[in-house]
């Protein structure tokens, strides 16, 4: 049975970047999501938010449970695509970018992932 663990500062660090995106305060969040302050500040402490909670604050952010679901990985599943191949097609689809803008930060996020994954792999052996 594969091992599965909700990514609550993944899950913080994205619902942060929606609030970026927004221009709104952390209180605001918490009043148009539906939930407590101190929830909010429990999880900028890496506590995990009650389901509730965490149903409100995927609804308010439109983001989805399954990207913070970190799983052990599977070697026998090659037709989950990368991370990166997932971050590539949301920065292509997002509004607020032109084609171009997409393909700069996707670049810069390729150079960065492979950099730090050879390190990571280096550091294993």
């Amino acid at each position: 049975m594969t091992k599965s663990q909700f990514d609550v500062g993944a899950f913080y660090a994205a619902l942060d970047s929606q609030r970026l995106s927004k221009q709104i305060t952390w209180k605001k969040v918490g009043e148009e999501a539906g939930v407590s302050a101190s929830t909010l500040t429990r999880m900028s402490q890496g506590k995990r938010p009650d389901v509730d909670s965490l149903a409100a604050l995927l609804k308010w952010s439109g983001l989805d449970v399954d990207s913070f679901v970190k799983r052990e990985p599977n070697s026998n599943d090659s037709s989950e695509p990368s991370q990166l191949a997932k971050i590539t097609a949301y920065l292509r689809s997002d509004p607020n970018l032109t084609e171009e803008a997409a393909e700069a930060i996707a670049a810069v996020l390729q150079v960065a992932y492979e950099k730090l994954r050879k390190k990571n792999q280096d550091e294993a052996s």
